[in-house]
């Protein structure tokens, strides 16, 4: 916090604008995942005299500086760090979380047979799924199924229960919770789904495997990114994402309070590490990342807090008692 000296009779008081943006600077540094972060900003008016630099008094803290100068009067940008009204980020896998199926597999149904031809099935090499689901693609554009007739397939798949309730809660208190989707399966089945929700509102970013149709009307997938993380398929780290994520929240001057990590699967074992303890893991009960983390109990604990859910509502309890907390 930044007290400036005592106003003079005009109102005016002495203050560093290195010295602002040098604690802008090192705040940004500090390692810790839960520090206040930005929230609001504020102007105040502010003069130059000799070589230094003054400002109205009533604004004792804040840091930051954007300054746009008139003269030797001009308007200072504070951006303040209270302590309240932080915000919570919900982080989803899709699959099995967010819908109550596999993307992947469901795609299958716009073939007519309804399913896949053995050279293609057995054409799954472990930890290739997005070579894989290329091939699949491939022959789905080969029986002439058009990207309507995928589209419209896609756009019936369920979702999870109670999953609509938790995402209309979360669009509709966008002020206290951000929400982001990372996931294997991609950027076309999901926004896709969403849109024919009316649920894309939710949901601030997708982190998940780029797709598009090609000239030819076929549906091409490619890879996430790169990594060198041995747990993760190659296509994508899943604690990759979430930690370049808040890294470049942080350098916008955005931290949350609390992250919720709601998932099912083995791929959403490694972001959980991770994870601080005000936080929580949230798998979804009888699936593969509940039976993980059960077996990391007595080996290596982790330090979120774990909650299994069964329904969107449990969820929703702990984004409740997150944002009252």
């Amino acid at each position: 916090m930044i007290i400036p000296t005592e106003p003079d009779q005009n109102g005016w008081s002495g203050v560093s604008l290195e010295r602002l943006a040098g604690q802008l600077g090192r705040l940004r540094q500090t390692p810790s995942t839960h520090q206040p972060f930005v929230t609001e900003r504020a102007q105040t008016e502010c003069v130059k005299r000799n070589g230094n630099y003054f400002k109205r008094s009533g604004v004792n803290d804040g840091v930051g500086v954007n300054s746009a100068c008139v003269e030797e009067r001009f308007v200072v940008t504070l951006t303040y760090f209270p302590s309240l009204n932080m915000k919570t980020l919900m982080v989803f896998d899709f699959d099995d979380t967010v819908v109550d199926d596999n993307s992947d597999t469901w795609v299958i149904r716009c073939l007519p047979s309804n399913t896949l031809p053995d050279s293609v099935k057995n054409s799954y090499r472990k930890g290739h799924w997005t070579e894989f689901m290329g091939r699949v693609m491939s022959y789905i554009g080969d029986q002439k199924v058009t990207p309507e007739g995928i589209r419209s397939v896609m756009e019936t798949i369920p979702f999870a229960p109670g999953m609509t309730d938790l995402l209309t809660f979360i669009s509709d208190h966008k002020s206290t919770i951000d929400c982001i989707v990372i996931s294997d399966s991609n950027t076309l089945f999901i926004d896709w789904i969403l849109q024919a929700s009316g649920l894309q509102a939710a949901v601030d970013r997708v982190f998940t495997n780029p797709a598009k149709f090609n000239e030819l009307g076929y549906m091409e997938v490619r890879c996430h990114h790169s990594h060198d993380c041995e747990r993760c398929p190659v296509n994508l780290c899943k604690r990759k994402v979430l930690q370049l994520f808040l890294s470049e929240q942080c350098a916008r001057g955005v931290e949350y309070q609390r992250v919720v990590y709601a998932g099912d699967g083995g791929n959403d074992l490694c972001p959980t590490s991770c994870l601080g303890e005000r936080d929580v893991v949230m798998p979804r009960k009888g699936f593969t990342l509940e039976k993980l983390l059960a077996k990391l109990e007595d080996d290596a604990p982790l330090s979120a807090r774990v909650v299994a859910w069964s329904s969107g509502t449990a969820i929703l309890e702990e984004l409740k008692a997150s944002m009252q907390s």
